[in-house]
This record gives C-alpha cells, structure tokens and sequence, in this order.
C-alpha cells in the first residue's frame, strides 16, 4: 500500500457514534463551565487570582488522575470508568447552585477535573481500539471535530448566557450535559482490546499501565512537550480573555472564543485527513508557528481585529497541534501502549492548561495583559525548535 492510498474501511459505526455522542455531552459540560467559573469567582470577588486558580485546579487534578486512568481501565474496562468519569464531570456543577466560596468551587473544580482526566484518556484510548489502524488519523480528527463542537458552542454560549439566564442555569445544564452521556455507554466495548482487533490481540499489557515508564526514547517525550506548549496558550486564552477585556464589549469575548472554537475542530479533522497521507511530522511545525501568531494578537488588546484574526489563527494552529502530536505518538507505539500514549497526551494538554492559568494569574497584575500575553506567544514560538526535531524521527 502507498502512502496515498487509505483503505475504504467504515469508520463511524455505531459503537463510534455512541463514543462521540458521549463525548460530545461531556465536552458541553465542561465548555459551558470553562469560562464561567473564572467569571462566577470574579463577580464573587476572587478577582483573577481565583480565576486563574479554579482552572488550575481542575487541570491539575486531571493531570495526577489521569496517571491512574489506564490502570482503572486494564481493570475495571472502559463502560465502568467512562461510567464514573460522566459522573464526576457532571453531578458536583450542581454544588455551586449553593455558594461561591472560593474553597468549595476549587473543590468541586478537583472532583471536576478527576471526571474530565477519565473521560478523555479513555475516549481516546476507545477511539484507536475501535477504528482502523490506517485510518487513524482520520478517525481521531472526527472525533476532535466531537469534542470541538461543544466547544464552538460552550464558551461563547458560557460568557453570552451568564447575562441573560444566570450562572444557576448554567451550572444546571452543565450537569445534565454529562449525566446525560450514561445512555450512550450501552454498547461500548466492556473490556479494553476488545475494539478492531479484539481482546486476545491486545498484548504487551502490562505496558498500558505505566504510563511513564519508557518514555525516553520512545519518541513520545518531544510530541508531549510540544503540545503542552500550546496548552499553556489554550487555558490562557479562555481564562483570561473574558477578564482582560471592558465589561461592555463581552460580546465581542464571546464572538472571539466562538471563533476559536470553531476554527479547532476542523482543523483538527483537516490536519488528520492530511496526516494520514504525507505523516503528521512535516505538519507539525506550521501548525505552532500558526498558534504563536494567534496567541501573539492579543497583545493588541483591545483592537477588535487583532482579537478577532488572532482567534481564528490559534485556533488553527491549536486544533491542528492536536491532531498531529497525538496521531505522531500512536505511530510509534503499538497497540499495547495506546492507553500509555492517551494519558500522556491529556497530561500535556491539562498540565499544560492549568500551568499557564495558575501562572498568568499570578503574574498579570505586575506586568500587565499585553506583557503576559506576549510572554505567551513566546512559550509557543519556542515550541517549533522542538517540532523540527520532532519530525526527524525515522519513518513517519
């Protein structure tokens, strides 16, 4: 077979439409909450310290459950620790109808957190187990255009609908939008392996447990570091953009993050429909130097078109990073490390996002927005160095 040549297999069937319709409720749960929270904190007079910490918090938790996901799922299989993830992502949102002590909303962001490191180490890890392997990087572009939808819908709707319905509602909705992800796990595959080639074809499996172990290497250390890079970009952005900007102009925050989130998911599923063909190494640094531009724009707040533009670029960049560093690190693994390759991806991807949070938040008041956001766009200009490298890897 040639490079060119991707095999007509079906890659939606149905086990694929419930994962992505289980991952599409618990993307809105969490969107819908993303930019919220920060905000709910802020009117409460946290300021932007307890913004930034509420992210943190949340993306941190996900990073220490996210070591343990693999290992609950070579046990427990992904219909009972999916199940769990639903839950925890979901039913604490309803905690915050009561109060807004900072202490009690960090807490529930931790529990919150725990669901979402579940949740998206397991879909992923279902995703390759489910679809052909030549087709990989198609399959998880479809499922990054899932989890980018609710995207498209739940930050710019968060910000809009906190003037218009209230934070209570919200926190509602963010509740069902998980919990309502229960129906879909009938059907799901009840042990892990047990997806395109089956449970017996599994092997290697003690390797999918450890989810450190024999990274040096391995090949997945850089692709891990590049994508934590323009993480570190992404939580910035939707935690601090609605603060950065006059209260009178939120509508244009929200068309922003609309923008953002809507560029995402498409590239996310272009960047994998070209991955397949010609490797996701050589697309890799254009993506970052993309990011970088778009991150860099909001040093020109409050230039309406900057914001605007610079959306759409990082959102570019951002989407398509996603696609690419974690179909690069699948093709170096076989399939007994896909559980080890998902954790480490979403260690990246929320490590990356609560560190850049926790720490623009605590600099900002000091150096100012246009400062930090510069310093940003530095972190992921810095990123490309290591992408070039990254590309040098035998073989795709």
């Amino acid at each position: 077979m040639t490079v060119c040549e991707i095999p007509t297999v079906r890659l939606v069937d149905t086990r694929f439409a419930k994962l992505l319709a289980m991952v599409f409720g618990s993307g809105l749960s969490m969107y819908l909450l993303t930019s919220v929270v920060p905000l709910y904190l802020a009117a409460n007079g946290a300021g932007g310290i307890g913004a930034g910490l509420s992210t943190a918090a949340m993306m941190f938790s996900a990073v220490a459950v996210e070591l343990l996901v693999p290992r609950m799922l070579a046990r427990w299989g992904y219909r009972v620790v999916l199940g769990l993830g639903l839950v925890l992502l979901g039913a604490p949102a309803l905690v915050l109808l009561a109060t807004a002590s900072l202490p009690i909303v960090l807490a529930v962001c931790v529990v919150r957190g725990a669901g979402l490191a579940i949740l998206v180490v397991g879909a992923v890890a279902l995703v390759a187990d489910l679809t052909p392997s030549a087709r990989r990087g198609e399959a998880l572009g479809v499922y990054g255009v899932a989890v980018g939808v609710p995207a498209v819908i739940g930050l710019p709707l968060g910000v809009y609908l906190t003037h218009v319905v209230g934070f209570g509602a919200l926190f509602v909705l963010a509740a069902v939008s998980s919990l309502a992800g229960l129906v879909a796990l009938t059907g799901l595959p009840a042990k892990v392996g047990a997806g395109e080639l089956g449970a017996g074809e599994v092997g290697a499996g003690e390797q999918q447990v450890r989810v450190l172990g024999g990274v040096r290497g391995s090949g997945l250390l850089m692709p891990s570091l590049v994508f934590a890079a323009v993480t570190v970009a992404a939580g910035i952005s939707v935690t601090f953009l609605p603060l950065a900007v006059a209260a009178g102009k939120q509508s244009m925050v929200a068309t922003a993050l609309l923008l953002q989130a809507s560029a995402a998911p498409l590239a996310r599923w272009v960047a994998g429909r070209y991955a397949d063909r010609v490797g996701p190494a050589k697309l890799l640094a254009p993506a970052l130097v993309l990011a970088a531009v778009g991150a860099g724009s909001l040093v020109f707040l409050p230039s309406p078109v900057a914001i605007l533009l610079g959306a759409i670029a990082f959102g570019i960049g951002f989407g398509a990073a996603q696609n690419l560093t974690l179909t690069l690190m699948y093709d170096r693994v076989d399939r007994g490390r896909y559980g080890q390759v998902s954790a480490l991806w979403n260690l990246a991807y929320d490590g990356g996002w609560g560190l850049g949070a926790l720490t623009f938040g605590a600099v900002v008041s000091g150096i100012g927005y246009p400062t930090a956001f510069a310093l940003t766009a530095a972190v992921v200009a810095l990123a490309v160095v290591p992408a070039v490298k990254a590309s040098r890897w035998p073989g795709r």
